[in-house]
């Protein structure tokens, strides 16, 4: 017969078992009826040392980045403008850029997926608008002088290049420009040469007020050949062509036009280049 201490402990055995029993099952997975939000990640520029702007058009310090995001606190302007040329649309910081850059009142990122990061046929095209604004603001032809020199301090430029088959808009006709440019020679020069050296080997003068008409890519492929396509530039000696024996860094084969008309001038030249002169 057992002790009375052992069936005291038979009982207490018993009775942890029945109430273990009463409980309900344990959960065996969570819930699938809860929803977790997605985390909010943000793409940023790493070029700069103390400033940098994420891909929601924010600048910030680059020590007040938030950790777990890398995203910029909301506090500042969106799509700041800070230190920017609207008219040239260049910016003297490359992060304000950026930021400038993805303004969709500025850039449409429908046609940046169009354009190619680079100029060869087997270059890839641009992901997104980020993408662009970041390799815009980097390097750009419209913010150098041929491409070995800044024309400002303006040299983060976002401008669209045009293609490279050289399309662009133009309010000119070919019609309208033929009568625009009734009585004059045009002519194109030797390399190196001026428009004022191109037009007295002819007995004629460089007209100034004409250089304007000259200045489109409808113009320059029509009297050269723009292989390598056509492009905006700033530089005294345009519009002209880029010979074939140019360094590889100056893009052999373009055409360049000056983005800013009231820069033309007629006794501008390069050594790589080829002008087209209006003469009479």
């Amino acid at each position: 017969m057992a002790s009375p201490r052992i069936l005291f402990l038979r009982r207490i055995l018993y009775a942890a078992a029945a109430f273990c029993a009463c409980l309900p099952a344990p959960v065996s997975a969570i819930r699938k009826d809860i929803g977790l939000a997605e985390p909010i990640m943000c793409r940023r520029t790493v070029q700069g040392r103390h400033l940098t702007s994420d891909d929601n058009g924010y600048v910030c310090s680059a020590l007040s980045v938030d950790p777990w995001s890398r995203c910029c606190p909301r506090t500042g302007a969106r799509f700041s403008c800070q230190g920017c040329n609207h008219d040239l649309q260049c910016c003297n910081s490359y992060e304000y850029c950026v930021s400038c850059c993805l303004d969709p009142s500025r850039t449409n990122e429908g046609d940046v997926q169009k354009l190619k990061v680079a100029k060869p046929v087997t270059a890839g095209m641009y992901t997104d608008i980020f993408d662009f604004c970041m390799g815009r603001c980097r390097h750009s032809s419209a913010s150098v002088v041929h491409e070995n020199a800044y024309v400002s301090d303006f040299h983060h430029c976002f401008m669209m290049q045009h293609n490279s088959s050289g399309s662009t808009e133009s309010n000119c006709g070919s019609r309208d420009c033929g009568s625009r440019l009734a009585g004059i020679n045009v002519l194109l020069g030797r390399q190196g040469e001026s428009c004022n050296s191109v037009c007295g080997a002819k007995g004629q003068s460089c007209v100034p007020s004409k250089l304007s008409e000259l200045n489109k890519c409808e113009i320059l492929q029509k009297y050269m050949r723009c292989k390598s396509g056509c492009f905006p530039s700033l530089g005294p000696d345009q519009p002209a062509e880029v010979v074939d024996e140019a360094p590889r860094n100056l893009n052999p084969g373009a055409c360049l036009y000056m983005q800013m008309d009231e820069r033309l001038t007629c006794d501008g030249s390069h050594q790589h280049t080829r002008r087209l002169c209006p003469c009479a």
